[in-house]
């Protein structure tokens, strides 16, 4: 991502990170990236770790927001995010973008377009913007605010690609002070998320270790909940990190 803060005042930049510095719990997190949203004619926030073709959750990429509940249960019932071109671009740029549903809609490819166009509308999250952003680890991720408002211009844009990648940085940094030391995992954790990390698929891992696809989709849900981790991905990531596996 691109340091964007030379287009933004001086007073604008020093504010911002004395608040950063102030944020030592999730919760104050939220509140800064609520407060945004407000500011900026947005109804909510969602902040998510860009999903590898292997995830078909949104619900198992999302790190925190207060888009509603029911709309990613909605969402993931009718496997939304396997033809969304949004999820797709997320993978391939790291460059912000605006999103309007009414139009992205139609570049589906899996006759959900006026399912999903519904949807985003019944929750006030026609319109809005898609920030990629990134943490000191490297892990990949995105900040997206939605409402009804007009396009944001581009002023507007880079000072919430600014906000974006400061909070998703100081929302790592506090994750990561919540795992002082590396999770216990189990024999079969470690194997599965080693073969992971190899880039087997579940159906391959299942015949490696001679093992049910439920069954490694099991071990590797168990350590992603022990490594407090939203997917796959970033599990393998950590795992690595701290030396669980190799």
């Amino acid at each position: 991502m691109a340091d964007i803060s030379g287009h933004l005042s001086p007073i604008t930049v020093s504010a911002d990170q004395r608040g950063a510095e102030a944020m030592t719990r999730e919760a104050d997190v939220r509140q800064a990236l609520e407060k945004v949203s407000r500011t900026y004619g947005f109804h909510g926030f969602l902040v998510m770790v860009v999903p590898g073709k292997t995830c078909c959750s949104l619900s198992d990429a999302v790190v925190m927001t207060n888009w509603p509940k029911d709309f990613l249960i909605n969402y993931d019932a009718a496997n939304m995010m396997a033809g969304s071109p949004v999820i797709e671009r997320l993978r391939r740029s790291t460059i912000p973008f605006t999103y309007d549903t009414a139009v992205e809609s139609h570049r589906r490819s899996d006759g959900k377009g006026n399912q999903v166009l519904s949807l985003f509308e019944r929750v006030n999250l026609r319109r809005g913007v898609y920030i990629p952003v990134h943490d000191v680890h490297g892990t990949r991720g995105a900040v997206a605010f939605g409402g009804n408002r007009e396009v944001v211009n581009s002023a507007e844009l880079k000072e919430l690609t600014y906000k974006a990648g400061y909070l998703f940085g100081r929302l790592s940094e506090i994750k990561q002070m919540r795992l002082p030391v590396p999770a216990v995992l189990s024999r079969r954790e470690i194997e599965c998320l080693h073969w992971a990390a190899a880039g087997k698929t579940t159906t391959e891992m299942a015949k490696i270790l001679d093992l049910s696809e439920y069954t490694v989709n099991h071990y590797l849900s168990r350590a992603t909940r022990k490594l407090d981790s939203v997917n796959r991905v970033q599990t393998v990531a950590k795992a690595i990190r701290a030396g669980l596996i190799n």
